[in-house]
């Protein structure tokens, strides 16, 4: 759609080539909840998606890879999805080494963290055309300055934080569930392993 919003731009009426499920691989990096849940609504819709998290997991229909097996998911990668948590492992992660080993005309979705994010690898990457496209949720700073360059790259979608928003009443009821699990004696999920921060 980005490609046709510039054709509209340009008032152009231009069909364009569409893609094959097959080729148009989704990467989805970090497989907790919300990454799990996005592989598999994905791969529902027919396309080709892979996942890769800090340890193997196994999701029916999904190509997953552990840490030790980033190059591999990278490789054929069209549109890599990062849903990582943050910790000092993951900052930076989304850098010109990666942007390497994407598909060529590769396009980046960001909705978790600003610091996985180096910014200038970004631009030198939508630049030389290693990347495509990004549409960037979280930054290293928010709000974003207006003057950012981010606001000016045609090739770059901002929106302001909003792709996991919390509502207040469904928190308050999923943390008393929890709280009433919690004294029960019950097994209660979402507990944050301290150590491995998230």
């Amino acid at each position: 759609m980005d490609e046709y919003q510039a054709l509209q731009e340009q008032r152009r009426w231009q069909s364009l080539e569409p893609h094959s499920y097959e080729n148009f691989v989704i990467g989805i990096m970090g497989l907790g909840v919300l990454g799990s849940k996005v592989a598999q609504r994905l791969a529902s819709f027919g396309f080709s998606v892979k996942g890769w998290s800090r340890s193997k997991k196994e999701i029916a229909g999904i190509a997953t890879y552990s840490q030790q097996q980033f190059a591999d998911f990278l490789q054929q990668t069209r549109v890599i999805v990062n849903l990582l948590p943050s910790t000092p492992d993951t900052q930076g992660i989304l850098n010109k080494t990666l942007f390497a080993q994407l598909k060529q005309g590769a396009y980046l979705i960001n909705v978790a963290r600003g610091e996985h994010l180096v910014e200038e690898d970004l631009l030198e990457a939508l630049d030389s055309g290693q990347l495509k496209a990004a549409t960037l949720d979280v930054f290293l700073q928010e709000p974003l300055s207006k003057q950012h360059v981010f606001w000016q790259r045609p090739e770059i979608t901002v929106t302001p934080h909003i792709s996991a928003i919390t509502l207040p009443q469904v928190a308050m009821e999923q943390i008393c569930r929890q709280l009433k699990a919690f004294q029960a004696g019950e097994a209660i999920s979402g507990v944050v392993n301290m150590a491995r921060g998230y």
